[in-house]
């Protein structure tokens, strides 16, 4: 199924999905706070109740381990939360490492031409898409990693990124394509890429290739 983000708005489950796995993680907390606080007031009221005493010798006592309080998602959520404040550089620099074919490609040292050549045949199936038309610049950066991160995360390879032409910018000039093909090279979870084919966009689009991961479930 594809998903086309036109705006930020199109990420908002992901802000709540973050918000409220934040909130749960705080929750938590909470709740173990308040529990050992409770043991403490009882503790103390035992104490001013009974008043001194002289404890009972500990011969044949047997040293029982505490318990291991529950994890708490904490790093989780702070990568979650690190997408929404996305910093990718407008000042890198990426025409050294694009190979200057004639449309422009880019692949990870390791990575064969062989790689790019099957994104261009279309021996990758497109799994999702992201179309920035009518972003401004800092939203379409946002919006891009925040895109990346996700497919990667949910377990996609293939994905297109369409940034568009330029037609209707001023002086006909494509604002947005050098700056994706800049931000996807600093997305670690990028492997190559390639300029789409004409029905799938042509020069307003690329065909991403994303790292293998660990497919994964919102919750799990």
């Amino acid at each position: 199924m594809m998903l086309k983000a036109h705006s930020l708005q199109d990420l908002q489950p992901l802000r709540q999905h973050l918000a409220q796995a934040a909130a749960r993680a705080e929750a938590e907390a909470q709740a173990r706070r308040e529990a050992a606080a409770r043991v403490e007031r009882e503790r103390n009221l035992f104490v001013l109740s009974v008043g001194d005493v002289t404890p009972l010798p500990t011969h044949n006592q047997a040293a029982l381990e505490a318990p291991v309080p529950a994890p708490e998602p904490i790093q989780f959520v702070l990568d979650e939360q690190r997408v929404l404040m996305e910093a990718m550089s407008d000042e890198f620099d990426v025409s050294t490492l694009l190979d200057t074919d004639d449309q422009l490609s880019f692949r990870r040292p390791g990575i064969g031409t062989d790689v790019t050549h099957k994104l261009r045949g279309g021996q990758w199936s497109i799994q999702r898409q992201l179309d920035l038309h009518g972003l401004r610049v800092d939203e379409a950066r946002e919006a891009l990693g925040q895109f990346i991160r996700l497919s990667h995360r949910t377990g996609l390879r293939c994905v297109r990124v369409v940034h568009g032409k330029g037609l209707g910018s001023p002086g006909k000039t494509p604002v947005l394509k050098g700056r994706v093909q800049s931000w996807l090279v600093q997305k670690k979870e990028v492997l190559a890429f390639v300029q789409a084919r004409p029905a799938e966009g042509g020069a307003g689009a690329l065909v991403v290739l994303l790292q293998p991961g660990k497919r994964w479930v919102p919750g799990g």
